[in-house]
């Protein structure tokens, strides 16, 4: 065995990045095989693979016992005592059985279980390497398309985006470059098997963290996201220190920081609202661009009633109820919007609690509809 097959084991783990222990366990075991498959041996044989020399030696393993009943296996404590008088009972002789025209036979009956050990080494080390990746955001190329999946290219690994998972407004070509949202990496037969997402609400919030300085450092942390991808979403955000601004850091100036995720998204609208631990202001900020006038809260039943004015009615609730459904979901209250003429109907409030519609700031509704 020549010194050329341990140059390609370290080869391969400089360039695979395969351990070169599971190399060489892989090795020793196909010629383990290839020794007992071509000399028709049922002895219970070791390799010793020498690294620094390059050699090979196989070694017949026999145990030492008073009665012999199978001598392939098995030897007399009297023969072992002529081979090395400190033998005893119970030890293991190794008597060197290395074929002349063994390196040959070994190398053409080892090559197919050793790259098959090589493959499994391998898609160990990516599974590794992308379980760690999951519910993160990774950069791919689309290669290729089918009915039911889109496969992105992430670099060691070809993933799946399932139709499911696809933006409705977004067209994927192939070669087309995005950002993906590792959903679950698993291990298979076929080896390590990725799906990514561009629907998940943990895109967004990743998105922002790579965005937002703020976010990434702690300063700013996300409290909670709520997303109907590709037409709306809501992230509430939160910062202990009273002097920073939370919704402020994550807009940015002029608006770039979120312009660059919207853009990410291919337009898809982003509300950022303020989280608070007092549900009447946390359900406020949550149907914004709505103005509230009085949030009635059940804390049983861990739902409001949201009072607005009669002409932002259609405006809190959204289209297809997509603002009051965006915004239950965000904070996890149960959101009933009414108007403010209904709720005095009802008397859910009296007159004093009415504001005229001059102390609303003006609000360009066909923006949010």
């Amino acid at each position: 065995m020549s010194s050329e097959l341990f140059d390609a084991i370290q080869y391969l783990e400089k360039e695979k990045g395969i351990n070169k222990d599971v190399l060489m366990e892989a090795l020793e075991a196909a010629l383990i095989s290839a020794y007992k498959k071509n000399f028709k041996s049922a002895t219970n044989v070791r390799v010793d693979l020498n690294e620094t020399t390059g050699s090979m030696h196989v070694f017949a393993r026999k145990d030492i016992v008073e009665e012999v009943e199978d001598k392939q296996q098995q030897m007399s404590l009297e023969e072992a005592k002529q081979l090395n008088p400190n033998y005893d009972l119970g030890d293991v002789v190794e008597i060197e059985v290395t074929p002349k025209d063994f390196g040959r036979i070994a190398a053409q009956a080892a090559k197919q279980v050793v790259t098959q050990r090589v493959r499994e080494a391998e898609r160990g080390v990516i599974f590794n390497e992308y379980i760690d990746r999951e519910e993160d955001v990774m950069n791919g190329i689309i290669q290729r398309k089918d009915p039911r999946f889109i496969y992105v290219n992430l670099g060691k690994v070809e993933a799946k985006l399932p139709e499911s998972e696809q933006m409705p407004v977004e067209q994927y070509n192939v070669h087309d470059r995005l950002k993906v949202f590792v959903t679950k990496v698993e291990n298979t037969n076929k080896g390590p098997q990725i799906y990514v997402s561009r629907t998940h609400p943990g895109l967004l919030k990743r998105l922002f963290e790579m965005e937002v300085p703020e976010i990434y450092d702690g300063t700013v942390e996300i409290r909670s996201v709520a997303r109907e991808a590709g037409d709306r979403s809501k992230i509430s955000v939160h910062a202990e220190n009273p002097e920073v601004d939370p919704v402020g850091s994550c807009v940015g100036q002029r608006g770039q920081r979120v312009q660059t995720i919207v853009n990410e998204l291919k337009g898809e609208k982003i509300d950022i609202v303020e989280w608070s631990e007092d549900p009447v202001v946390y359900v406020s900020n949550a149907l914004s661009p709505s103005k509230v006038v009085k949030v009635l809260v059940s804390e049983e039943e861990k739902a409001t009633t949201v009072i607005v004015p009669d002409y932002q009615l259609s405006l809190a609730i959204g289209k297809r109820g997509q603002n009051a459904r965006l915004a239950a979901k965000l904070t996890g209250w149960k959101i009933d919007i009414k108007s403010e003429s209904e709720a005095k109907e009802e008397g859910l409030i009296a007159e004093k609690d009415t504001l005229d519609e001059e102390s609303y700031s003006e609000i360009d509704e066909d923006l949010f509809e």
